[in-house]
């Protein structure tokens, strides 16, 4: 019962970079690479930030803020610089990584005995586990429901149409550069958002905690949209933590077959892969259709 909800639980916690993720590979139609940098990035702000004394909430609110400027980066580069978005996203990444052991002053650093917002009165009372259940509930309701909220409103309307058509967008007077801007600095301040949590909830940050990073994001999507199928943006946002849950569940299955926790990126890769492919697994093994054939050959 502990494995159920602790999965349950870091399903929660790493649903936010599944949301952040979305706004700009769904929405806008590209994948954006900045997300392996800035996830260490938004830890490692929050695991200084509190060593140094300041409040848990704080700081992880100010690794959103240093997620969403290295979004704004990126996003300068790519519209005003005209760079190719993969290779800005990479460019940004990489330099992350000197930033996070500026940040840190070494390559991991604990959070042993400090305050994090895991460790308040009311979550410390709660059975084991439970404590990550509950804050991950609470942060990805408002969160998602703040992203509804913003895509029905007018700025949100033109968001989406940047990302359906450019073109389109651009001759109802929208300003395409600053709404793909926008996209990657709230994305990206979200991945931070989670990597704070994340390093919270584990009780430290490292450099390297961010590979592999867009894969679990990408996870949460994909599998949520082939769980639940045909739905509107908005259940879509809710699938994304749904999906989440489901991608700590299949590991922990996996795991339980007696896999090593080294292959898990490898084990994410592929079931990513398979789920991106089950489209052209239904078109190919169209038993239905082969069963109807086979019928009337008998006939």
């Amino acid at each position: 019962m502990s494995l159920i909800v602790s999965a349950i639980g870091q399903g929660l916690l790493w649903a936010v970079l599944g949301v952040g993720l979305f706004l700009t590979f769904r929405i806008l139609d590209f994948a954006d690479m900045t997300v392996e940098g800035t996830f260490p990035l938004g830890a490692a702000t929050a695991v200084a930030a509190i060593s140094n004394g300041m409040n848990p909430l704080l700081a992880t609110l100010l690794a959103f803020a240093i997620g969403a400027i290295a979004g704004l980066i990126t996003g300068l580069l790519y519209t005003k610089g005209h760079i190719p978005i993969l290779l800005a996203g990479i460019l940004v990444m990489t330099a992350c990584y000197s930033v996070n052991l500026r940040i840190m002053g070494r390559a991991n650093v604990s959070l042993l005995g400090k305050s994090t917002l895991f460790k308040n009165h009311f979550l410390a009372s709660l059975p084991q586990y439970f404590d990550s259940v509950f804050l991950g509930t609470l942060v990805m309701v408002i969160i998602t429901g703040l992203v509804i909220y913003f895509l029905q409103t007018q700025l949100g309307q033109g968001f989406i149409a940047t990302g359906d058509n450019q073109t389109m967008a651009r001759s109802l007077g929208i300003n395409t550069d600053n709404m793909k801007i926008m996209g990657l600095m709230v994305s990206n301040g979200m991945i931070a958002f989670g990597g704070a949590l994340v390093a919270q909830n584990n009780g430290y940050a490292d450099v390297n905690m961010g590979i592999g990073i867009i894969v679990i994001a990408l996870a949460s999507i994909i599998i949520g949209e082939v769980a639940f199928g045909d739905l509107t943006l908005n259940q879509r946002l809710v699938a994304v933590s749904l999906g989440s849950i489901l991608y700590r569940f299949v590991l922990l299955i996996v795991l339980k077959l007696g896999f090593s926790a080294n292959d898990l990126n490898l084990l994410s890769s592929i079931i990513l892969a398979l789920c991106m492919m089950l489209p052209v697994f239904k078109k190919t093994f169209n038993f239905k259709h082969i069963l109807k054939r086979g019928l009337d050959t008998n006939d």
